[in-house]
């Protein structure tokens, strides 16, 4: 998994340079005030969850993010931003031609080379950021990374966390835990997600994600000793006593929720190392979805 683990350390490197592409990219990406929808699949998907919850936060304007298969045509949108590591995914390549010359669509990929180029009529590629390994890290991390400098954002505490986060042994118990349930609120329940699945797509592990507050009606049944609840972002009063009631392990620490899931790639590694998985190559993963017929 060389790869993977070269790509999860250069991360706080890629956010550096995403941040200062955001100044010269101003004029293309979603202005204070647009109605925007944002899309994706997969790990897009929840990035693209993150942004619009975070924007909305922040005051910038209406923002709905959907699978690129699930996205209602028809609703008044100022722009549709589309992110796609691969720039070849068939639902994101078959919305955006929905869209053509209905609404101005936005795109940002990896690789140059795509059908996307042509596709969305701008588009913002961090070629920088792009991945040899299936498992995807760095070029998510680094599209949100743009995303919230061009919401006024200074990433660099950010930055700072993710080298904390980078430079810490992987926790044992956590690298150990049976089962592992992320939680979050409002932007980050986009990376609580975004963390189940790495755990899933990295080492076949069992990892579930909701919102913070919806923990308790029902997941929490699951709760017990040698499992996990992760918290990213701002914790419930009174979940951590019920979390460990259950006798579950309750994580939680002060770094920024983006620099946080490198904690959770860094338990990626040694989960996938102890178990002999590669997540370069992932079983019954490719790094693109491109539907046949």
């Amino acid at each position: 998994m060389r790869y993977f683990a070269e790509e999860i350390a250069s991360q706080p490197s890629c956010w550096r340079q995403a941040a200062l592409l955001a100044g010269e990219l101003a004029s293309v990406l979603p202005a204070p005030g647009e109605r925007v929808a944002v899309v994706g699949c997969g790990t897009s998907w929840f990035m693209a969850h993150a942004y619009a919850a975070l924007r909305e936060t922040l005051g910038a304007g209406e923002t709905d993010a959907f699978a690129a298969s699930e996205t209602p045509i028809g609703r008044a949108y100022d722009r549709v931003l589309a992110i796609s590591r691969s720039g070849t995914t068939t639902e994101v390549l078959e919305l955006l031609a929905q869209l053509h010359g209905q609404v101005p669509t936005l795109a940002v990929t990896a690789d140059p080379d795509t059908p996307l180029m042509t596709a969305a009529d701008e588009v913002v590629t961090l070629e920088f950021a792009d991945e040899r390994s299936v498992v995807q890290t760095r070029f998510a991390t680094s599209t949100l990374a743009l995303l919230r400098t061009s919401l006024g954002q200074d990433l660099s505490r950010v930055v700072a966390d993710a080298e904390t986060a980078l430079s810490t042994e992987a926790d044992p118990a956590l690298a150990e835990a049976e089962q592992i349930t992320f939680v979050g609120r409002r932007w980050t329940i986009g990376l609580a997600h975004e963390a189940a699945l790495k755990l899933r797509e990295s080492c076949l592990a069992w990892a579930e994600s909701y919102p913070a507050m919806e923990y308790r009606h029902g997941p929490i049944s699951i709760a017990a000793p040698g499992r996990a609840v992760w918290a990213f972002g701002d914790v419930p009063a009174g979940l951590r006593k019920e979390v460990d009631d259950a006798g579950a392990a309750f994580e939680h620490s002060e770094l920024d929720p983006m620099a946080e899931l490198l904690r959770v790639h860094r338990i990626c590694e040694v989960r996938a190392e102890r178990l002999g998985i590669d997540p370069d190559r992932p079983r019954n993963l490719t790094r693109s979805v491109v539907l046949q017929g």
